[in-house]
């Protein structure tokens, strides 16, 4: 495991003397955060270009077949459907009554009623769409319900890609540096995206919306990582939620897609833009925390330098005359570890470090709390984000209000980070969750203004915790498997989030069981938190004996 060499500053320590968020920090923390809204964005695209758009049976005997009206007044005679309260009629997508002959022949095709069809059904081939919507769909033929898991495992392929790829790039990050792996994953994630748009059929989709995952699932998590150890502890949770500030309009930036109905066109929009994030090769420095972590001080010292010169602040002798002569020591020893066995020192420091985090009681029940509680996130958050196309009105205004009702969320956990500590604002927002969760589920009959707004104080409360978490799991992770410990809680909350679309079936045993689910998962995740140690204005551990004593 990776120790300071003795009388190396602390980078705490020189980040008081050149700036806790100085002009340095300012413009790289912009950069690192504009991937972040075209990655959010391409996590949840999939909703919209391998969405199920709104269409019927064509009936050749009234339809208009040059310009065919969806919500036609005959329609509920054509067409089998159901009724809501408010009279809105809704057919059903591959059915249609038989016609009778007899009466479609002997009256004008525009009189069209319940006596010119049988009570009898056949499905059809031709289909009738309500708006100028183009998904893969219409693309490749996957209209009716027997078709319908293959739009779903468009979501199970993404949600697999998110797995791998969390964990990949947690781990090449801490091995390669934080930087390399960040624009690799851009560059990835923009290059199959446009691949995607591309796609001649169902199963090159498949592939491609499976490896864009894999680069999209380690742009918000590495840009996070590299946010939090460019800044002093007094600016570490207003980074990690100005970050979620981003993500959250990148999501609802998809709203957009009511602007760019076509599917290619929406992804291709997605895609091409983050391929100029190849500047940040020469634009974004490397993690100082990683460089120092790996004894790399010479290219630390380069940095620290350049951020004290952009942030007009001054370093002290002392410290500089420290900070050279452990380079300079350092370049010695570096240069006789790699003639022996680069790859295995770079190896043998995360490996140890993490022999002694199994090897410590304390850190194995901590971390198995956070992996329960970044499930439960997981679930309940992507379970409420999936549905919000559901409701009624507008799905592209309900998706972009969903989305950012996530703001006031981040802005809720700032709050309580600041006010209250890790602890206490992961577990009550949480708690938050439940509470409303659980109220959805039994007060909302016939109550469509009541189901909106819990639906979204519940994604506001999961939010919330969302952003507190990552915050909460960087603080308590050492240094040197930092990337890598927040990679392993990210995937295993990817395994929580394969989850998240097959709740809604257990509606079919009991209509509130989904929503008390989420519910019961947040408040027992809730109560857990509170047996974690508190981080707040604790200095980042750099060791693994330093994050055991976290708390003491």
């Amino acid at each position: 495991m990776s120790t300071p060499t003795p009388g190396c500053p602390d980078f705490d320590d020189i980040l008081g003397q050149i700036g806790e968020f100085g002009r340095f920090q300012r413009r790289n923390y912009l950069l690192i955060c504009l991937p972040v809204l075209f990655a959010a964005a391409n996590s949840l695209s999939y909703v919209f270009t391998a969405g199920s758009p709104t269409y019927r049976c064509q009936v050749p005997a009234c339809d208009n077949l040059e310009a065919p009206v969806y919500g036609a007044d005959w329609v509920s005679a054509a067409v089998p459907g159901t009724w809501n309260k408010q009279g809105h009629f809704t057919p059903v997508t591959c059915e249609r009554f038989v016609a009778n002959v007899s009466t479609v022949q002997s009256k004008p095709v525009e009189w069209c009623s319940a006596e010119n069809f049988t009570t009898e059904t056949e499905r059809c081939k031709q289909f009738v769409y309500g708006t100028s919507e183009q998904t893969i769909v219409q693309q490749w033929g996957l209209q009716c319900p027997e078709n319908l898991w293959k739009l779903a495992f468009v979501g199970t392929m993404h949600f697999a890609g998110l797995v791998v790829g969390t964990a990949l790039s947690g781990y090449l990050a801490d091995r390669f540096g934080r930087k390399h792996v960040f624009l690799i994953c851009i560059v990835f994630m923009a290059v199959t995206g446009v691949a995607q748009a591309l796609s001649w059929n169902y199963t090159s989709f498949l592939v491609f919306a499976l490896l864009n995952a894999v680069g999209t699932s380690g742009v918000y998590p590495l840009a996070f990582i590299i946010g939090v150890e460019m800044v002093g502890p007094r600016k570490r949770e207003m980074c990690s939620i100005v970050l979620n500030y981003f993500y959250a309009v990148g999501e609802a930036l998809l709203g957009l897609a009511v602007f760019l109905p076509d599917w290619r066109h929406l992804q291709m929009a997605l895609s091409l833009p983050p391929l100029l994030c190849v500047a940040y090769f020469w634009l974004v420095p490397e993690s100082v925390r990683w460089l120092l972590a790996r004894n790399r001080r010479e290219q630390a010292g380069v940095i620290i330098r350049r951020a004290a010169k952009v942030n007009r602040r001054d370093i002290s002798a002392e410290l500089m005359a420290n900070f050279k002569e452990q380079e300079l020591s350092g370049i010695a020893l570096t240069e006789l570890e790699a003639s022996a066995a680069p790859v295995e020192l770079k190896d043998d420091q995360i490996w140890r470090a993490v022999k002694e985090v199994f090897g410590s009681h304390i850190l194995l029940a901590r971390y198995a709390i956070m992996l329960l509680v970044w499930a439960v996130n997981a679930i309940v958050y992507y379970g409420l984000s999936l549905n919000a196309t559901n409701l009624s009105g507008n799905k592209y205004l309900n998706f972009a209000l969903v989305c950012l009702v996530e703001i006031p969320g981040y802005s809720i956990a700032w709050f309580c980070l600041r006010r209250l500590g890790r602890r206490l604002a992961l577990s009550g927002s949480l708690l938050l969750c439940s509470v409303t969760c659980v109220a959805s589920g039994f007060v909302t009959l016939g109550a469509n203004w009541l189901i909106v707004t819990l639906f979204l104080i519940g994604k506001l409360g999961i939010t919330s915790s969302f952003a507190v978490i990552y915050t909460f799991t960087a603080e308590m992770m050492p240094t040197v498997i930092r990337s890598g410990g927040v990679g392993v809680m990210s995937t295993f909350a990817r395994f929580g989030a394969m989850l998240a679309p097959f709740v809604p079936l257990l509606s079919s045993y009991y209509e509130p069981l989904p929503l008390l689910l989420f519910g019961a998962t947040s408040l027992v995740a809730g109560i857990l938190s509170l047996l974690l140690p508190e981080t707040f204005h604790q200095k980042l551990p750099d060791t693994v004996e330093e994050a055991i004593a976290l708390g003491k």
